[in-house]
């Protein structure tokens, strides 16, 4: 084999490589069909084109296929002119198939190099599909006979096992009879054949005497619709069976005849095999581009859910955002503990009172009655949490209502942790409760830097620090009351805004609208967080489906790297 002949045969150990990790999960439209020719296009490479281009030389094996009862095995036996193959009326008569070969060529064959998958014996006629290996003398040495089970057998192993075969055929031998010669299942293979460039003659088998006038130029014209009009045709009379169930030796001759030419001439076998290889070859690229369409299909509906399930956790932030900024948390107890807090006239007094020291606006903000702050804390904590906890909770049922109108999403919440989908994580609670009150201490640390050493040389105390902290936090909740209206106003009782003064009593005007809005951001990028953790549960789900977004990509370099490679160095005798 030349270097480059060498890098055709690396380059197609790369592709079967990447044909049997690709995969096809999903139940898109096409993914069975994808799934079914990646095996087919594996099974062909391990069973024939890897073994057969390191061995060009190596006999030729013609593959005898055809429907139940085309009489294969007959066939077989009469041109070896013994019954080495079991032949009788009960259907499906071939199990396991049977190799007839020269003594010369056993060992070639014995050594599973072709077929590798498929076990050895010598012994015809067992239960299991191993192949059997005949030897005859009446063979010319050179060519192997291959009596391969029906392809339209009604088991399916046998059907599995006869497409696996006539993909490992260096020739195919079609055999059919004038009354099945126009079923359709054979003729899909030997389109199949065709578009695999796979070297094809036909066996016209038990013609009746007088009927050949008329079946074998419909068969021809058949063929020739097919784009097969060039292959050789053998016609073999229906004849009596001697006493060991073999034909005549004179129905057999032309086609015993060109295969025995066939065998003796290393150019003729050279031909066909390389005419055989080299379409098989040519095949595996455009069915690889498919493969690869298939796996970015794969791909993209991946990507699509995993975008659905993004977008309602995306929604659910948003829902929080204008939760912030339309005062809906403020309702409620939160209302009702901040009225509590700063409802006394003693309280609105000082608010009003115009202050003209740092010292005076701080014990103007938090002078009165002893304040229920804690209660209030409580409740903003409460209310948040629960908020969260349902927003979550809705985004979960809205991804999930997107994965279901989707065949490919359906069965991703079939899958192991799919059903787990449609509700929050049951922790969720919990690292909502620990957010707020990280949160909360956020806000009291931005009170403090605000602050600076202002608060300490007043010698206020460090309750000065969580009232002011609590105002932050409510005029965070209620953020429209930075732009009080007759509505905000009526909503919270006239005291909503009280949060705000109070803060500007303090920091002034600029400083509040910029705290406040520090103090937004912190809580959504807390609440991105913990969303995204939820939508990672979806993530790890797809993650599980076993998807691989980049296996479309490798499969076209690996298909790319073969047409260079067969561009370079021509399987010698075929068609570039």
């Amino acid at each position: 084999m030349s270097e480059a002949g060498a890098g055709l045969a690396a380059s197609l150990v790369r592709l079967r490589d990447e044909l049997a990790g690709v995969a096809y999960p999903l139940p898109l439209p096409d993914a069975a069909t994808d799934a079914a020719l990646a095996r087919a296009s594996v099974g062909q490479l391990d069973d024939y084109l890897i073994p057969r281009l390191a061995r060009l030389d190596a006999p030729l094996l013609a593959v005898a296929g055809g429907s139940t009862g085309a009489g294969k095995s007959t066939l077989v036996n009469s041109l070896v002119q013994a019954p080495v193959s079991v032949a009788g009326a009960r259907r499906p008569t071939t199990r396991a198939p049977v190799l007839v070969c020269h003594p010369g060529d056993a060992t070639w064959f014995g050594q599973a190099q072709l077929l590798p998958r498929l076990g050895r014996t010598h012994t015809p006629g067992g239960p299991g599909t191993d192949l059997v290996i005949v030897t005859s003398a009446a063979l010319t040495p050179g060519l192997a006979l291959l009596d391969a089970p029906d392809i339209d057998s009604v088991e399916e192993a046998n059907r599995a096992l006869a497409e696996q075969l006539l993909a490992a055929a260096d020739l195919w031998l079609f055999v059919t009879t004038a009354v099945r010669y126009a079923d359709a299942v054979p003729w899909e293979l030997l389109t199949t054949a065709r578009e695999r460039g796979t070297a094809v003659a036909v066996v016209l088998n038990r013609v009746p005497s007088g009927a050949d006038d008329e079946v074998v130029p419909h068969l021809r014209e058949m063929l020739a619709e097919h784009g097969l009009g060039e292959i050789g045709l053998y016609v073999v009379a229906e004849r009596r069976l001697d006493e060991q169930g073999l034909l005549p030796p004179e129905a057999v001759a032309p086609l015993r005849d060109w295969l025995d030419q066939l065998a003796r001439s290393a150019a003729e076998r050279a031909r066909v095999i390389r005419q055989t290889v080299d379409g098989a070859v040519a095949a595996l690229v455009p069915a690889t581009d498919r493969l690869a369409a298939g796996a970015d299909g794969q791909a993209a509906a991946v990507g699509e859910l995993r975008e659905a399930a993004e977008r309602a956790y995306r929604d659910a932030e948003l829902t929080v955002d204008h939760g912030l900024r339309d005062g809906v948390l403020f309702r409620g107890e939160v209302l009702t503990r901040w009225q509590e807090l700063v409802g006394t006239g003693e309280f609105m007094r000082g608010l009003q009172a115009r202050v003209g020291r740092w010292r005076d606006r701080i014990v103007a903000a938090v002078s009165g009655k002893p304040m229920p702050d804690e209660q209030l804390k409580t409740a903003l904590e409460s209310g948040l949490v629960t908020f969260l906890h349902g927003t979550a909770a809705d985004a979960a049922e809205q991804a999930v209502t997107a994965w279901r109108t989707r065949p490919a999403g359906a069965a991703v919440l079939a899958a192991p942790g799919g059903p787990e989908l449609a509700a929050p994580s049951p922790d969720l609670p919990d690292r909502a409760d620990r957010l707020v009150r990280d949160w909360q201490r956020g806000v009291l640390e931005l009170v403090r830097t605000e602050s600076g050493n202002r608060l300490f040389a007043a010698k206020a105390s460090a309750y000065a620090v969580n009232a002011l902290g609590l105002c932050l936090m409510v005029a965070t909740f209620a953020a429209t009351a930075f732009i009080p209206t007759g509505a905000e106003i009526a909503v919270a009782g006239g005291t909503t805004i009280a949060a705000q003064k109070v803060l500007e009593a303090v920091f002034g005007d600029q400083a509040v609208r910029r705290l406040a809005e520090q103090a937004r951001q912190d809580l959504l990028a807390r609440v991105r967080t913990l969303y995204g953790e939820e939508a990672r549960r979806f993530h790890a789900v797809l993650a599980a489906v076993g998807v691989d977004p980049d296996a479309g990509q490798r499969l076209r370099a690996a298909a790319s790297a073969v047409r260079a490679a067969r561009q370079a160095d021509p399987v010698p005798g075929g068609a570039a």
